[in-house]
């Protein structure tokens, strides 16, 4: 049949994926193919590694337990010591670390002081005078600067104990791995849309004002259900709001491509008018920020470490990596993008096929609309400006082909990464935005242009 012979040449597996012949060349290429794009995210990690490379001040509670680690391991016996910082979160969690990890181990910590040099000289006189002996002092970079300590000869610098410097790629801090992961997630959850859309060889330009939509149209029912004394229902109810809505928004340019043969770009192109309209008109140009706590759950909330957004976002891509590898509508749609007049010769159901597609996409730009609004805790009809090229370009670069019937999931996932990362490397390195968008215009120039090429190749056979 047409449509099981399409999707078995441009589905998951790929055009190579069909060759048995075990030859060096097309085992390569099956392997390029399916690993590619895993390996350049690789190669691009380690190269901004290697830029970022630079030596590292612990901060925070990692460089509270280091300290106190090294202040246990200074001597064979426990002792009395005091814990100094000054007065940022950032210290006070130093503070909290470093005093739990010497109570753990069994020290003394007579004092734990936040403040200014003359709070920690208060803090040792009053030690001292009590006829207390110090042992050690844990202190944070800055306070190590002080110099409070030399004037009690009792204590002097020897006895300070601060974070040691190391060597490590700023990049492949752990802080800004979850960052980028967590920045991601949101383009990400939109890509899983515009991949379906673009295997059909469609196209979605809407998905960023429906962002701004969803959170204007949710934002709106949780305020008339009692603003910022809504209760978790209500929130719940006016997140389902905003995602049908933009669910409904797909479904019309659904419509209008399979029934009144509209091109994609155009309707889509008038869909993203529309409801950044709509969201203006209805939040008045105003962000709406009358939401109760619970709101912002789903955007900043963190299970295990791991903030929510990501762990939405994996859920989300295992769930449609089973729909388009294990499913037969995701056979459909690839059937439908490879070529739809065998795919509706062969008794594919085309025009539900697409419906379908286009009401997804639309659905997973509500519910990515809901996440960044919730990481704002505001609804704003300014969220999700530009986001379709991003989006656009997440998929291009993870190796779905504008042509359709080719593209898989995962491989949008890793294009998503391949942008982020590159935009945070970027802004590490401290290049300027304009700088910016011309690389990531020459990446998504460079992705499409090797498509381009292997189509050609692959035609040529």
């Amino acid at each position: 049949m047409a449509h099981t012979s399409t999707t078995e040449n441009s589905g998951p597996g790929g055009r190579d994926s069909t060759t048995s012949d075990g030859r060096p060349d097309r085992v390569f290429g099956r392997l390029l193919n399916d690993y590619g794009m895993l390996l350049v995210l690789g190669i691009l990690v380690a190269i901004l590694s290697l830029l970022t490379l630079e030596q590292q001040v612990p901060a925070g509670a990692e460089a509270g337990r280091r300290v106190a680690a090294a202040i246990t391991a200074s001597r064979e016996s426990v002792g009395t010591a005091l814990v100094i910082a000054e007065t940022t979160s950032i210290d006070q969690e130093f503070v909290k670390a470093a005093t739990e990890s010497l109570d753990a181990a069994g020290w003394k910590v007579s004092a734990s002081v936040t403040g200014t040099p003359a709070d920690g000289r208060r803090a040792i006189e009053a030690e001292l005078d009590g006829g207390g002996v110090i042992d050690a002092i844990a202190v944070t970079g800055d306070a190590a600067g002080w110099t409070i300590y030399e004037r009690f000869k009792q204590v002097g610098r020897e006895k300070c104990f601060s974070p040691v410097p190391y060597t490590w790629p700023t990049f492949a801090k752990l802080e800004n791995l979850l960052s980028v992961a967590n920045q991601t997630a949101i383009y990400a959850i939109l890509a899983i849309g515009m991949t379906m859309v673009i295997v059909t060889a469609g196209i979605d330009l809407s998905v960023g004002s429906l962002v701004a939509l969803s959170s204007v149209v949710a934002a709106m029912v949780i305020r008339g259900s009692g603003g910022q004394e809504a209760s978790a229902i209500m929130v719940v109810v006016g997140s389902l709001g905003g995602i049908l809505v933009c669910g409904g928004a797909g479904l019309f340019n659904g419509v209008m491509v399979t029934r009144f043969g509209i091109p994609p770009f155009i309707i889509t192109l008038s869909m993203m008018m529309i409801a950044r309209g709509l969201a203006r008109r209805l939040s008045g140009e105003l962000s709406i920020q009358e939401l109760p706590p619970a709101w912002s759950t789903l955007g900043s909330g963190t299970m295990l470490g791991v903030p929510n957004p990501v762990i939405l976002m994996i859920v989300l891509y295992l769930l449609a990596h089973a729909l388009m590898t294990r499913t037969m509508f995701g056979r459909y749609v690839y059937a439908v993008g490879g070529n739809e007049e065998a795919a509706r010769l062969s008794g594919v159901p085309v025009t539900k096929v697409k419906l379908l597609v286009y009401t997804l996409c639309g659905v997973l730009a509500g519910l990515g609309g809901i996440v960044q609004s919730s990481k704002l805790a505001t609804g704003d009809p300014k969220l999700g400006v530009m986001f379709e090229l991003d989006v656009i370009a997440a998929v291009v670069v993870g190796g779905t082909s504008l042509m359709g019937g080719e593209g898989r999931i995962f491989g949008t996932l890793i294009g998503a990464f391949i942008i982020a990362v590159m935009k945070n490397g970027l802004n590490l390195m401290n290049v300027g935005a304009p700088d910016q968008q011309i690389v990531l215009g020459l990446v998504v120039t460079a992705a499409v242009l090797v498509d381009t090429i292997k189509r050609r190749r692959q035609s040529s056979r």
